[in-house]
C-alpha cells in the first residue's frame, strides 16, 4: 500500500521532538509579526473603503459607527474565530504528526489532490498577499511626495516593489530573515505614539457626530495626486441642530458640486463624488469586522500546521495561538480603534471623514512634529517588505513542490506579473474584497480539516488515496458560498462569508464522510 504514495508524502520526514522550540521562540512572534502589518490594523477601523487606496469608508461610521464598545467586541470575537476554528486543529495537527500542511492535507484532499489543495492553492493565494502588500506600501512610499493611488509614480514604485520582493524570495530569502524577526517592532512603535497622541480624545469620540461627518458626499480623484475632502463651511462643521432630517447633507452636496465646476472649468479633471451608505447595525458592525479579520487570517490559520510541527506539545500550540493570534490581534487592531476615535474626538483630523490609521498622520502633523508622518510612512513600508518577500518564498516552495518541472522563475514570475497587475490596476485596493476571496478559499479548507481530525479521534487520520471526494466536494461548496458576494443574485445574502464557508465546510465534510464518500487511508512508512 505505501507504494501507492507520491514521493513527496513517501519521503516527508517528520520534525524530531529534540529539534522543536517553545511557543515563544516560533509561534507566537511569527503569527504577532503577521498582525502587526499595518495593511491589517490600518482599515479595522474603515471596515471596506469607498475607493482603492481611500482612507474613507464604504459606509458612514465604518466599524466604528456604534461607537467602540461594539467594535471592540466584533474585534475580540474575530479573535477568537481565528484561534480556535481556523489555527488550534491545523496546529494540533502539525504538533502530533510533525508533518507540514502539504502532508498533513492528504487526509482531507487525498495525495493527489494534496498536490492542488491546500498546495497549490496556498502557493497562488500568496501573490494576492504579494498585490495587497505592494499596493499599500507603494501608497506610503508616495504619499511624501504628494502621490496617492493609481497615479504613475505609484504605478512604478508598486511594480518594482513587487519584483523586488518576488526575487528576494526566490534567491535571497535568508538574508530577509535576519532582519525580519526585529522589523515587527517599528509598527508596534509607531502604533504606541499614535496612541498616546491620540488616548486623550477617545472619551469625547461621539459615535453620532462620525457618522453625521462621514456619510457626507466624498470626492475622490483617483487620478490626482492626493484626493481631497473640500473644506467643511462653519454650518457644517458643527453639529446641525436645527436642520431638518430632508436636509442633511445638502450644503455639501451643493459645495462638491461647485468643486468638480471649478476643476472642469480650470482644465483639470473633476473629481468623482461618491456618497457612504448609511451606518450600520451593530450586528452589521461585528459580522464586517468578523469578515475582514477572519479573511485576512483564513491562509495563517491553514498555516498553523507548519508552526505546529516545529513546537514541543499542546501548551505550545494553544500558548502560541492566544498570545501570537488572539493577543496580537486585539492589541494591533484595538489600537487602531482607539487612534481613530481619539483623533476625531480630539478634532485632529481638521474634520475629514478619515478612518485608516495611517492616513491620520498626515492631519496629525503638528501633534507629531514636521516630517514625522513621512518618516513614520517609510517605517512602515520598510517593515513590511519581509513580509512581501515572505509571501513570494512559500508561493514558490509551493509551486516547486507542485509542479517540480516548471523553473520556478517561470512560475513565480507569472504570479508577480499578476500580483503588479492587481496592484497598479488598483484591485488590490479593495482590501475587504481581497479577503473574502481569501476566506473564500481557506474557510472550507479549515471547516473540512477540522471535522477530519474530529472524526478521526483528535489525530491525523493519514493520507488517502486519490482525490478524497469528502474534501474537495465539501470545498466547492464552501467556496461558493464564502464567494456569495461576487456571484450575482447571491450578493449579500450570506453572513460573514469566511465564517459561513468554514461552517459549511466542515459540515458537509462530515456528512459525506458519514456517507462513506471518505476514500481509503494509505499507510505512512515509518520515517524517524
Amino acid at each position: 500500500m505505501a507504494s501507492q504514495l507520491p514521493d513527496y508524502v513517501a519521503s516527508a520526514r517528520p520534525v524530531p521532538m529534540d529539534k522543536r522550540v517553545p511557543w515563544y521562540a516560533s509561534t507566537a512572534p511569527t503569527y504577532a509579526g503577521i498582525m502587526l502589518w499595518f495593511v491589517f490594523w490600518q482599515d479595522v477601523p474603515l471596515g471596506s473603503g469607498i475607493a482603492p487606496g481611500q482612507p474613507y469608508a464604504e459606509t458612514a461610521g465604518g466599524t466604528l459607527a456604534q461607537g467602540v464598545g461594539i467594535a471592540a467586541i466584533g474585534l475580540i470575537l474575530a479573535a477568537l474565530i481565528c484561534h480556535f476554528l481556523f489555527y488550534l486543529v491545523p496546529g494540533l495537527l502539525g504538533l502530533k504528526t510533525g508533518l507540514p500542511l502539504y502532508i498533513v492535507g492528504t487526509s482531507t484532499y487525498g495525495v493527489q489532490g494534496g498536490f492542488l489543495m491546500p498546495g497549490f492553492l496556498m502557493g497562488v493565494l500568496q501573490f494576492g498577499w504579494l498585490s495587497v502588500n505592494a499596493f499599500f506600501a507603494g501608497i506610503l512610499l508616495c504619499a511624501p511626495f504628494g502621490y496617492g493611488p493609481l497615479t504613475l509614480p505609484h504605478a512604478v514604485v508598486s511594480a518594482i516593489w513587487a519584483i523586488a520582493a518576488a526575487f528576494m524570495g526566490l534567491k535571497g530569502i535568508q538574508y530577509v530573515a535576519r532582519v525580519a524577526s526585529f522589523l515587527p517592532m517599528v509598527p508596534l512603535a509607531i502604533l504606541l505614539i499614535l496612541f498616546f497622541c491620540t488616548v486623550g480624545g477617545v472619551a469625547k469620540f461621539d459615535y453620532q457626530a462620525l457618522n453625521e461627518l462621514t456619510q457626507k458626499p466624498i470626492p475622490v480623484a483617483a487620478s490626482e495626486a492626493k484626493a481631497e475632502v473640500p473644506a467643511k463651511t462653519e454650518q457644517s462643521a458643527q453639529p446641525e441642530k436645527s436642520a431638518k432630517p430632508e436636509d442633511s447633507g445638502k450644503p455639501e452636496a451643493k459645495q462638491s458640486e461647485s468643486s468638480a465646476q471649478s476643476a472642469e472649468a480650470a482644465g483639470g479633471v473633476p473629481p468623482k463624488v461618491l456618497t457612504p451608505k448609511p451606518p450600520l447595525s451593530k450586528w452589521e458592525v461585528i459580522a464586517l469586522l468578523c469578515t475582514y479579520i477572519v479573511g485576512f487570517f483564513a491562509t495563517a490559520g491553514a498555516a498553523g500546521a507548519d508552526f505546529g510541527m516545529n513546537n514541543r506539545d499542546e501548551t505550545d500550540v494553544r500558548w502560541g495561538g492566544l498570545v501570537g493570534i488572539f493577543g496580537a490581534t486585539v492589541f494591533a487592531g484595538g489600537l487602531s480603534l482607539l487612534i481613530v476615535a481619539g483623533a476625531h474626538g480630539a478634532g485632529l483630523t481638521h474634520n475629514k471623514p478619515i478612518l485608516q490609521a495611517t492616513a491620520l498622520m498626515e492631519p496629525m502633523e503638528k501633534v507629531l512634529g514636521p516630517g514625522v508622518a513621512g518618516i513614520f510612512m517609510y517605517l512602515l513600508a520598510i517593515a513590511a517588505f519581509p513580509p512581501a518577500c515572505f509571501s513570494s518564498f512559500i508561493a514558490a516552495n509551493s509551486f516547486k513542490t507542485t509542479l517540480p518541472k516548471v523553473n520556478p522563475f517561470i512560475s513565480c514570475g507569472i504570479g508577480t506579473l499578476v500580483a503588479v497587475l492587481l496592484a497598479i490596476s488598483g484591485l488590490a485596493g479593495n482590501a475587504i474584497g481581497v479577503f473574502k476571496i481569501i476566506g473564500a478559499s481557506f474557510g472550507p479548507v479549515c471547516g473540512a480539516m477540522v471535522a477530519d481530525y474530529l472524526l478521526a479521534g483528535r489525530k491525523w487520520a493519514g493520507p488517502r488515496a486519490g482525490f478524497n471526494l469528502a474534501g474537495w466536494i465539501s470545498w466547492v461548496v464552501g467556496f461558493i458560498v464564502g464567494a456569495a458576494d461576487f456571484i450575482p443574485g447571491l450578493a449579500g445574502q450570506v453572513p460573514c462569508p469566511p465564517v459561513a464557508a468554514f461552517l459549511v465546510g466542515f459540515i458537509l465534510y462530515a456528512v459525506l464522510a458519514k456517507l462513506g464518500l471518505e476514500s481509503q487511508t494509505l499507510p505512512m512508512p515509518t520515517n524517524q
